[in-house]
């Protein structure tokens, strides 16, 4: 992992690869952008931690979050970064330029899916996945002037994520 890429530095600067993804289904044509804590075949997960990522291991499977989206027609086209170890509401990790906020460019992104925000809020992405412990995906959106969702607990499935404080991730 050498950084971040793109006009926002939402997406972190991995090599990419093709992931597969169902070509019909209520989400096709939509690019799906996926935080840096959920694991996508191929590719390894350092949850905005430099030395995880370099000791971790390409994925064998998609989460089973981001596959849902993908059998349902969507197209990944990147990772994100978030807060090291999606920790922060400021939305900055100090070991990559910090994101943009498209929105707001002098202003935070906020919240550790702050990549994500910022990949949707600049139009690299029609979609993203992010987590929300403690307003981690609505502190983004609102200051990105997108709208976020913090889902209900245990309704999205956390395998192939890493977990913060697994009572309280939606």
């Amino acid at each position: 992992m050498t950084g971040t890429h793109g006009p926002f530095n939402a997406f972190l600067n991995l090599r990419q690869m093709p992931v597969a993804h169902a070509e019909l289904g209520p989400l096709a044509g939509l690019r799906l952008a996926v935080k840096d804590i959920y694991d996508v075949a191929g590719y390894r997960t350092g949850c905005g931690n430099p030395g995880k990522f370099a000791d971790a291991h390409a994925a064998s499977q998609t989460a089973p979050a981001v596959q849902i989206i993908l059998d349902a027609g969507a197209r990944f086209v990147g990772k994100t970064q978030t807060d090291e170890l999606a920790f922060s509401l400021m939305g900055q990790n100090a070991h990559f330029p910090f994101p943009v906020n498209p929105a707001a460019p002098e202003r935070v992104t906020g919240g550790s899916s702050s990549g994500s925000a910022a990949a949707v809020a600049g139009k690299l992405a029609d979609i993203a996945t992010g987590s929300d412990t403690g307003g981690s995906i609505r502190a983004p959106a609102s200051f990105c002037g997108l709208i976020g969702l913090r889902t209900t607990h245990g309704r999205i499935s956390l395998d192939g994520a890493m977990k913060l404080a697994p009572s309280f991730m939606g």
